[in-house]
This record gives structure tokens, sequence and C-alpha cells, in this order.
């Protein structure tokens, strides 16, 4: 169905079919523009804001730097006012006007456009929420990387999660997502490994599952390491060995980073993240790296210190980067400038982001500078997008950190929740994956819920909850608004939109409230690209189950015996179930549909 609003001028960077507060926004914007001349109807738009505590929209007059006082311009624009079918009100706050949409308006074209975009879009996928502003540019997204054959810690889980959202986020507004996982595949641990693997390693341990196998048997050669120094010697040598290209060496090398890497799909794939290439450190190549060495020695950026070869960038206060150590072999300061020149020489893409732990920041800064000083005219397209630390993070009982440790504990927390209510778990067909999902749901969302920089602690109970603003208690109110459909058969199929009178809605100031945070879902993703924040999508979930879960007790759907009113709420509920699985799925969440 298509928008019955009348016509308006266009706006640069807005996009009523997609967002259709766009709209009313540029009504808005035209007002002001036609009643305070020479302001142009864009400039008007960008002092168009959300309004503050029951106010839909406010613009502050003196952003716009005319002549004359507050008071006389807002005069000016109020004086022959005539409501229409945009805005209703017009109110006056010193130096501010307040706008109040048109309710009926507000509510038929915000569900118009949800139901439009999600089962009669044109790309025949859901697409409320998406936008267009990448087409034709490519994004190559560095995150997660683990190290093989050593635990999957928090440091990474954290990479992963945010990088699963901004993959999710770029492909929403149009890019073309190369995401990549950067594996920490090479180094003298592998030295440690095949060194302790004669002694240590398992063939049946190690195709159970490669990456714990690996992982005991470096933490057991470590510890002959520290009290037989010739162990770190004899590693050493082999990996100098594997560097070389000597074919003995690298062969066990080969199986069991292929084995890792296989094992490392299975764990991402519950956490519902995929990758389009699994590359690694092994894999930038030595004629990339030497290119990176050469660029800067012509430069006479490189000084040798005792045999290693230095950078100088304290001019920038970045201090002094080893790219090079005394015996030759490569650190990964080399290999991640050899990394980024390959890249793009593959991708030429417009942008490159790393997401990486700030604890990070200099050696970034020292990489990304490098690049920039080589005079590569991409140099500026990289960008590093940080995050702090998770603190606490352990099983209850305080054991190591494998990330399918603490996935299988949250499951087995959250199985033992769902026995308590006997009625209901009967009529779940897989609890277990059920459990499953709630869990992860509730470590994603805890992760997500602050800023990305702030440090958390990592709290079992408050995660698994369903009180509060929790995974849980997200996945509860999806479940509760998909159940909709089941407890009201008779009014399903609902007719098409346009035979849906939502009339009965505008006297609700839960249906509005509900109405205009659906419609603001776009310009939440389009904050998101800016920001680089998952909190604002999470904060906007939140919201959104809190006004709906206020609206249940007097916007009820059974026994109502008004059928039109009937239809009306339930459709309400089916665009905001929409919406909140689309705002649970861009943060790679999996929504359910019982629990």
């Amino acid at each position: 169905m298509v928008s019955s609003l009348p016509s308006l001028p266009s706006v640069l960077g807005t996009d009523p079919s997609s967002c259709i507060l766009d709209a009313f926004r540029t009504a808005i914007a035209k007002r002001v523009s036609d009643a305070l001349p020479p302001l142009t109807i864009d400039q008007a738009y960008a002092g168009v804001d959300y309004g503050k505590k029951g106010v839909d929209f406010t613009v502050a007059l003196p952003r716009f730097r005319l002549p004359g006082k507050p008071d006389e311009l807002a005069k000016s624009v109020i004086s022959d006012f005539q409501p229409d079918d945009f805005v209703s009100s017009i109110t006056h706050d010193k130096q501010f006007l307040h706008f109040q949409l048109n309710t009926t308006s507000l509510i038929r074209e915000v569900l118009n456009q949800i139901h439009t975009l999600t089962y009669d879009s044109p790309t025949g996928k859901p697409s409320y929420g998406t936008n267009t502003s990448g087409a034709g540019k490519k994004l190559v997204i560095e995150y997660s990387s683990p190290n093989i054959a050593k635990s999957f810690h928090v440091g990474h889980l954290r990479s992963t999660i945010i990088g699963a959202f901004l993959d999710n986020l770029y492909k929403a507004c149009g890019w073309e997502v190369v995401s990549l996982n950067y594996l920490g595949d090479w180094g003298t641990q592998f030295g440690m490994i095949a060194t302790g693997f004669e002694k240590y390693g398992s063939q049946e341990d190690l195709e159970n599952d490669a990456i714990k196998h690996l992982y005991d048997v470096y933490v057991k050669v470590s510890k002959d390491a520290d009290s037989d120094p010739n162990v770190k010697v004899e590693a050493a040598k082999w990996f100098k060995r594997m560097e070389d290209g000597d074919e003995s060496a690298l062969a066990n090398w080969r199986v069991w980073r292929e084995m890792s890497v296989k094992k490392y799909i299975e764990e991402y794939e519950r956490l519902n993240v995929s990758f389009k290439v699994y590359t690694g450190e092994s894999e930038v190549g030595k004629e990339w790296q030497d290119r990176a060495l050469e660029r800067l020695q012509e430069m006479g950026l490189i000084s040798d210190v005792e045999g290693a070869k230095l950078v100088d960038l304290e001019k920038w206060k970045l201090g002094k980067a080893v790219l090079r150590k005394a015996n030759g072999t490569s650190i990964y300061l080399t290999r991640d400038l050899g990394g980024a020149i390959e890249r793009w020489e593959r991708y030429k893409f417009d942008k490159m982001i790393y997401v990486v732990a700030s604890q990070q920041d200099l050696h970034l800064s020292q990489f990304f500078k490098m690049l920039s000083l080589m005079e590569f005219p991409w140099a500026d397209r990289l960008e590093h997008v940080n995050y702090g630390l998770v603190l606490g993070m352990s099983t209850r009982k305080g054991t190591a950190v494998f990330l399918d440790q603490i996935i299988r504990e949250a499951s087995s927390v959250m199985h033992e929740q769902m026995k308590r209510n006997e009625v209901k778990y009967n009529n779940i067909e897989d609890p277990e994956m059920v459990a499953r999902e709630v869990g992860i749901t509730g470590i994603k969302i805890q992760d997500m819920a602050a800023k990305r920089i702030n440090n958390y602690t990592f709290n079992w109970d408050r995660m698994l909850s369903f009180e509060g603003d929790t995974g849980p208690y997200l996945q509860y109110a999806h479940v509760r608004l998909t159940s909709m459909e089941r407890k009201n058969p008779e009014l399903i199929p609902l007719p098409p939109p346009s035979q849906i009178d939502t009339s009965s809605l505008t006297s609700s100031q839960h249906a509005r409230d509900i109405a205009i945070l659906l419609g603001s879902y776009p310009d939440v993703v389009k904050t998101a690209l800016k920001t680089h924040e998952p909190s604002g999508v999470v904060t906007f979930a939140f919201r959104l189950a809190h006004a709906i879960s206020s609206a249940w007790e007097t916007l009820i759907v059974k026994g109502e015996e008004d059928t039109a009113k009937a239809q009306a709420r339930l459709w309400l509920y089916l665009c905001a179930r929409d919406v909140l699985g689309a705002a649970m799925r861009l943060l790679s969440v999996r929504p359910l549909e019982r629990m």
C-alpha cells in the first residue's frame, strides 16, 4: 500500500520510502523555511531534532543564526498555522519550537511502511530499517581473530560480538562486506607445540577437539620450558624452519590449522556468526613484508639497533616500533603492514575496519601511521574500532575461559530455569536449543548494552535474568509478540493493510508511543553506522520491549469484541514483532518464537 500523504519537496539525504519519519521532518522543515526566508528547506531540515519528554520533534531557532529575536522568528512560523496531515500542533517555548505529529497519519503510515518493506520488499528480503547509503562501496572488516592453540578468550568474544554487529550493520546500509577472520596461526608458539606434540600429542584427542588438544599440549610444554631453557631454543629452531619453508616442519602445522578452523566454524555457527574468509598471519606473503620494509628503508625511516630493525615514531608521540627481530624472524607489526598492502591489492576496499581491543591502541596507531608515512593513498581508509575489557569472566567455578564452556554453562543455567514451568516446558520442541539461544543472547546483550569502550564486569546472575534489561527479557518480549497469532487464530490472516482501520488506535497513547518508536528504527540504524556503537540498537530494542509491555493491559486483542479494533491492535503488535526481530538480528541474535 502506497503512502497517502501529500507530496513534498525532496531533501538531500532523506528517503521517505525507507524512513517515513523523513516525510514528517521534511514537512516541518518546509513550514520553517517558508516562514523564515532566506532559510532553505535543507538548512531547516538539519535543525529538526527528536524532542524530549513527550515532544515528537523540536527546532532550536538560534542554530539558524537568522536576524531577529527567537520570539519574533517563532511568531512568523506559528502565526497562520493550520493542522494538516503531518503536524497537529506547534508550541513555542523560549528558543524552541515543538512539533506534534498528526497521530492518525503517524500510526497508519508507520505500520504501512513496516508491513510493505517486510513482506513486499523490492529485494524479496525484509528490508525495514535498511538503507542504500553504502551502495557500490566495499568494506573489509577483520574481527574475532583468535590464536590457534590458545583458548578462545574473552577479548576474542568481544571482538566477535562487536564485529558481527558491524558486519550486519554495513550490509544493512548497502555495503558489500568482506569479513575476515585473521587467525593467530604463526609464531614461536607453533615451534613450542611442535616440540611438545612429540611428547604429549594424541591423534585421537586432536580429531576430537583440535583447539582444546593443541592448547593442552601448549600448556604442558610451556611448563616444561619454565624448568628447561632448552625447550624454547628447540621451539625457536622449529619456527625458523617453518619460516624458511621447510616442508617437514610445515606438514603437521597445516593439519593442525585446518582442524582448528573446522572446529572454529562450528563454534561460530552457534554464535550465529560466519566469515567470508579465514586467513591468518601465515598467509601474509613474505614478498609483501619485504616490500613494506624496503619502502620504509627507502624513506629513511628504519634504524638498526643490535641487529633488530626499528621505526622511530617519537615525533608523533608513538614511540619506537620493532619490525624485525635480530634473528631475522618477522613480528606481527611487519605481518600487519604486509597484510594491509596485500588486502588492498586483492580487494580495493573503500574502508577497512580492525575490531581490536583498546589495549592495542598504540600498536594500531603505529601501524596506521607507518602506512601513511609510506604514502599509500588508501592509508586513510583504515579504521580501528576498539573496545574495553571484560572483567571477571569465568565459569561459575572460576575455571578456564574456553568459549564453549561459557556457552555450555549459560545454556544449562537457562535450561534449569525453563524446567521450573512444566506446562510451558512441555510445549517447546527443542528445549536444549532454546536454552542455548537464550544463554547466548544473555552473553551478547550484556556485552553490547553499554558503550563499547567501557570495561564491564561479567555477571552471571544479571545476564541470565528475565528481570530488567537483559538478553532473556528481549527474547521473552519477541516470543510473547509471536504468540499473538497463535492465540488469536480467528483474526488470522489479517486483511490487507488498506482494509485495516487504524483509527481506533489514535486515541491510545500506548499505540502512539509504539508507532513513533517503530518509525525511528531506520534512524537508529543510520546513527549506529556513524558511531559504530551496538549499544544504541540495544537501547532501542529495550525501549520498544518496554513500550509493548506497558500496552498489553489496555490494548487487548484476546477478548476485544470489536473485530476492527482487535485487527488494528494485532497488526500493531505484529509490526512491533517484525521490527524487534530485525533489531535482534542486526545484533546477531536469533529471535525465538517459543520459549
